[in-house]
């Protein structure tokens, strides 16, 4: 009996410790609130059940998918049905993405032009800078090669530059400021590749000209230094041109080989002080060394500069040039990773200033240690001399108001006459003024009479004739009377009439 009450009395516990665990977790359980607002943050991610909102998951969710038609139709139905949605500026720019991820030169001019409107709606919204630097990534993507077509490189340059200084204060600016560097790169490429050719067929003024902008306008170009030992070369060729060119005097030719030899000096010594760790130091040492030209020694700041440019740099691999054949765009892998990129563009050097500049140093030579000619300042001698300018003349001729006589000048010349000093004969008794000179009488060009001569007369109409009244006499009767033509034999040509036979054709009956 016992044992049978102690087995009740542990199921009995048994029991009651399920029910009381079942209260528990029934109590824990918590309670839904009614008036518990689930769209008060639509875009963190709260489960609300507005419309608007669903259209925007949908199109978002097929977004991901790579079904840009219909998250494309899904955004634009929201906006045309919801335009005054909090999720109206979200899907316009959701729009340009759907056009941007699709790619294609099509798809990207789509997307090019939905993000212009974004910022144009929306331009202080933080989603502005975004837009901007998606521009300038359109472009960055259709990039061609150095020595390809560089519209679009100059397009994304451009567009970089429009980001950095319209959204100074956006996170995306380093960002945007690496892609301005990379594009730089690839323009400062093309110009150096067209100096260089320039230089190798001896057309300095050309190849100064290119490889001038190059290092004007793109300092952090990798190959700034090559730039300049370039430009030293072909101010070294002008020389040797000028030294062995005829018929030049030897003075003037000494000037002049000197001239070009101090601007090719400049440019090896503004490699060693500008880039002092860059590779073609040495080779611009060595050229100032051979021309015996002191080797200037850059300072520390600049050692430093370069240093931090030329670590910066990531060296070109042999899978990169193995690539850069099958690749669409440029290889970028050189370009530097420090530094402000050039935001302004300076301006480019043209070959014809570099020509006028070779003008004027040839003239500088020619004219060197020769005397300055004063102006002479003439002297009057006699009454012969003709009149100055800075004098009033009173045998000038006055100026009359235009005539009919004109020949649409305007002014007319009245000629004093000779022998006169305003009208008064020089040898009567009432002329007290001296003979005028004849040379500061200006004679005009032409008749001396400028009146019209008179119109001729026309001449007489011939009399009119009223055919009505006055008919045309008749002619000839015999000549009225034609003969009529004789008639035409067509017997002979096929008609549809029954031909009348002759001869032996009359006894064939058919």
């Amino acid at each position: 009996m016992n044992q049978l009450s102690n087995k009740l009395t542990a199921a009995a516990l048994a029991v009651l410790l399920m029910t009381s665990a079942s209260a528990l977790a029934r109590d824990k359980k918590p309670k839904k609130k009614k008036d518990q607002d689930l769209s008060a943050n639509p875009l963190a991610n709260v489960n609300s059940k507005q419309p608007d909102k669903e259209l925007f998951d949908k199109a978002m969710v097929a977004l991901k998918k790579g079904r840009y038609d219909v998250a494309r139709l899904d955004l634009q139905t929201m906006l045309n049905t919801y335009p005054d949605s909090e999720y109206r500026m979200r899907a316009k720019l959701a729009v340009g993405d759907s056009w941007f991820k699709e790619g294609g030169t099509a798809a990207l001019t789509q997307a090019e032009a939905e993000y212009k409107d974004f910022i144009t709606f929306f331009p202080n919204a933080p989603e502005a800078a975004e837009a901007q630097m998606k521009v300038g990534d359109i472009y960055y993507q259709q990039m061609e090669k150095p020595d390809r077509d560089f519209t679009n490189a100059l397009n994304a340059e451009k567009e970089y530059r429009n980001m950095i200084n319209m959204f100074p204060d956006s996170t995306l600016i380093p960002r945007a400021k690496q892609k301005l560097r990379d594009v730089q790169e690839v323009l400062a490429e093309r110009e150096t590749q067209i100096g260089i050719y320039y230089g190798s067929r001896e057309n300095y003024p050309a190849s100064i000209a290119r490889l001038q902008t190059v290092v004007d306008t793109f300092p952090l170009y990798s190959k700034s230094d090559l730039a300049l030992l370039s430009i030293g070369d072909a101010y070294a060729g002008e020389a040797h041109t000028i030294q062995i060119a005829p018929g030049l005097p030897g003075a003037v030719r000494e000037r002049l080989h000197a001239m070009y030899m101090d601007k090719a000096a400049a440019a090896y010594a503004k490699v060693i002080t500008r880039y002092p760790m860059a590779p073609r130091v040495e080779d611009a040492r060595d050229r100032l060394v051979a021309m015996n030209r002191p080797v200037p020694e850059p300072t520390r700041e600049a050692v430093a500069e370069s240093e931090a440019e030329e670590q910066s740099r990531q060296p070109i691999r042999f899978t990169d040039r193995t690539l850069d054949l099958i690749r669409h765009g440029p290889t970028v892998v050189e370009a530097v990773h420090v530094g402000e990129p050039s935001l302004d563009d300076p301006g480019r050097t043209l070959a014809p200033s570099v020509t006028k500049e070779n003008m004027a140093l040839y003239n500088a030579a020619v004219n060197e240690g020769k005397p300055a000619v004063a102006a002479a300042t003439p002297t009057p001698t006699g009454a012969n001399e003709p009149p100055r300018s800075d004098t009033p003349s009173t045998a000038s001729a006055p100026l009359s108001a235009p005539d009919a006589g004109t020949n649409g000048i305007g002014v007319s010349i009245v000629n004093a006459p000779s022998g006169t000093s305003g009208g008064t004969p020089s040898g009567t008794p009432g002329g007290n003024s001296p003979a005028a000179d004849p040379n500061a009488v200006i004679k005009a060009v032409g008749p001396e009479s400028t009146a019209i001569p008179a119109a001729e007369a026309p001449a007489p109409a011939p009399n009119q004739v009223n055919d009505i009244k006055n008919p045309a006499p008749a002619s000839n009767t015999a000549d009225s009377k034609k003969k009529k033509p004789p008639k035409a034999d067509l017997s002979d040509e096929s008609s549809s009439k029954k031909k009348k036979k002759k001869g032996l054709g009359k006894l064939n009956p058919f």
